[in-house]
């Protein structure tokens, strides 16, 4: 198990697979929160957005594990005390097809994955090896395979789905994952799968003595309509720290920043603000670490954060961030097929003048190709991203109605 306890969540596990396979109801069965709450949402009963939640995980001593692992303050088994063990965000991505950039944009905060696949349905969906693929070429490699929705098929359905899991990640990074069965509809076995977290899913280290590093994953205007002038209150950005520390009243700045126009030209000016409030598992802190989601109220005009406008840029220190590139020389894997369809087609050669999606960390953008060679691409950004050499890059094409992961890069200086 590992060392922790109450408070800032020190671990990011994204929670990722196939539309209507039961992710966001695991998240409420592992941390007592429904994460789908944007209106939307709610009408059209699926994730759209990145949803966020948090749980101390604990444990009672007599009991012992599995049985006396809970997120609740007393063992389900005996009724006696259970103690903190360590406090975990996760990160529901959506699963439809069409999300599949918001899906990789949450991929850059995770430290791991519950890889979730309906045992009511054939194995696999074309989300589900999308969602696997995206991890592997992000370079995520903790990852528990969870075999939701037991309760809905017989037990020699679920043994032959079980093996079809098997032979589905057989040759991936996934392969020999362990894989657990439950039910999150009624809470069974949930407790094996916070243990079979806590064995494979470490908490990763901290680096330390290095400028605070942010990547915003989203941001808000909190100010209700018809919010007095002299009551309104800064802009909210929201994230993971990648890395230092953060605290309350320091001076940050966010690239690229905002677009201006000059003499038929756009540049990017930074943006800069101060720290003015920090969020950590629901509670006000005056400092954070890397581990965990949090949110930082700014000084910034809430028309800049409001409606997700400011994802994708990155907040540190003044004078500490990456480059922002305009044009992206990279060394490139692509795929032999693509993904995310029932049959996946031969990958055409790339050509130049093709839009291609590319995702760097949070953000999402389109590079045009200028030039293409085996192993090697170069693009024109029509929106550029503030991201140090060496970081990487999901690469998907656009096929009919949309995008499809094609492979992947690693941007060069």
């Amino acid at each position: 198990m590992q060392n922790g306890g109450a408070g800032h969540p020190v671990v990011n596990i994204g929670v990722v697979g196939h539309v209507d396979h039961g992710k966001t109801l695991l998240v409420k069965a592992l941390t007592g929160v429904w994460t789908d709450r944007h209106s939307e949402e709610v009408k059209r009963g699926i994730s759209i957005r990145l949803g966020y939640a948090d749980a101390t995980f604990r444990r009672c001593e007599k009991c012992g594990s599995p049985d006396g692992l809970t997120i609740a303050e007393s063992c389900p088994a005996c009724k006696g005390p259970a103690r903190a063990v360590r406090t975990v965000s996760f990160v529901d991505s959506p699963g439809h097809e069409t999300l599949m950039a918001t899906m990789l944009s949450g991929a850059a905060l995770m430290d791991g994955a519950l890889l979730v696949i309906a045992a009511n349905e054939k194995c696999p969906q074309p989300q589900t090896l999308e969602h696997l693929m995206a991890l592997d070429l992000i370079g995520i490699r903790n990852v528990v395979v969870v075999q939701n929705k037991v309760d809905l098929v017989s037990r020699e359905e679920a043994v032959k789905h079980h093996r079809d899991i098997l032979e589905f990640v057989k040759g991936t990074m996934v392969e020999g994952a362990p894989v657990v069965p439950l039910s999150a509809s009624y809470g069974v076995n949930v407790d094996a799968l916070i243990q079979t977290i806590e064995e494979r899913i470490p908490t990763p280290k901290a680096g330390e003595g290095t400028s605070p590093r942010l990547p915003i994953a989203r941001s808000f205007d909190v100010n209700r309509p018809g919010t007095l002038p002299a009551k309104l209150v800064g802009g909210v950005v929201g994230g993971s720290l990648a890395q230092g520390h953060l605290k309350v009243g320091t001076e940050v700045e966010i690239l690229p920043g905002l677009k201006r126009e000059e003499g038929g030209r756009a540049r990017w000016e930074p943006i800069r603000t101060r720290v003015v409030s920090l969020m950590s598992a629901g509670r006000p802190v005056e400092e954070v670490t890397p581990g965990g989601l949090i949110g930082l109220g700014t000084q910034l005009d809430p028309s800049l954060t409001k409606s997700d406008g400011l994802v994708g840029q990155v907040l540190g220190a003044q004078g500490t961030l990456p480059p922002v590139w305009n044009k992206l020389t990279m060394d490139v894997r692509i795929l032999q097929r693509a993904v995310g369809q029932q049959k996946g087609d031969k990958i055409e050669p790339l050509k130049p003048g093709e839009p291609l999606m590319l995702s760097v960390s949070t953000a999402i953008t389109v590079g045009s190709i200028v030039a293409t060679r085996e192993g090697h691409l170069e693009v024109t950004l029509k929106r550029p991203v503030c991201a140090e050499a060496g970081a990487r890059v999901a690469i998907s094409r656009r096929s009919g109605s949309r995008w499809h992961l094609i492979g992947a890069g690693t941007i060069k200086a």
